[in-house]
């Protein structure tokens, strides 16, 4: 975990509500993995995760960020809504979802106050999921700043 420092994972655990916020995120979307990520100019960084799809990612597991899709989402500082990747007319012919196999994809990005992008809360499912839904997407909003104000008042304190 070189790219995580233990006080970003212990604010994150800290959130006592991390694991419902996954969970919740999960069941909003109809996705069944969701996690909340650090990422650098280089890597993606599993800071929390819940997976009920068996995806095979844990915390503290690291991947290129040029290998994800949250890069992107860091990067504009937009979310990313995939309802069906495989007929989406931006992503039907993209590497990744055919690489990792999923079809339905949410990102968006937990910012702090300064306008920088911590990562990412995401959530991902083999099968095409209807996302479109302005009242989850609200709630998904709410949910990263609750983290991005949670680890930034960690990042004060430090």
């Amino acid at each position: 975990m070189k790219h995580l420092t233990v006080e970003e994972l212990d604010a994150i655990t800290e959130i006592e509500t991390t694991s419902n916020i996954l969970r919740l995120t999960t069941r909003l979307t109809g996705m069944r993995f969701s996690a909340i990520s650090k990422m650098t100019e280089s890597y993606w960084v599993a800071c929390a995760v819940h997976d009920e799809l068996h995806f095979g990612l844990e915390v503290g597991d690291e991947l290129r960020v040029e290998a994800t899709l949250c890069n992107q989402a860091r990067a504009n500082r937009k979310s990313i809504i995939i309802e069906h990747a495989s007929k989406d007319p931006v992503f039907w012919e993209h590497p990744l979802p055919k690489a990792h196999g999923f079809e339905s994809y949410i990102s968006l990005p937990i910012v702090f106050s300064d306008g920088t992008v911590f990562g990412t809360l995401c959530a991902l499912d083999v099968l095409p999921k209807q996302l479109e839904n302005p009242q989850m997407f609200e709630i998904l909003s709410i949910f990263t700043r609750l983290i991005g104000t949670t680890l930034e008042l960690q990042r004060s304190r430090a």
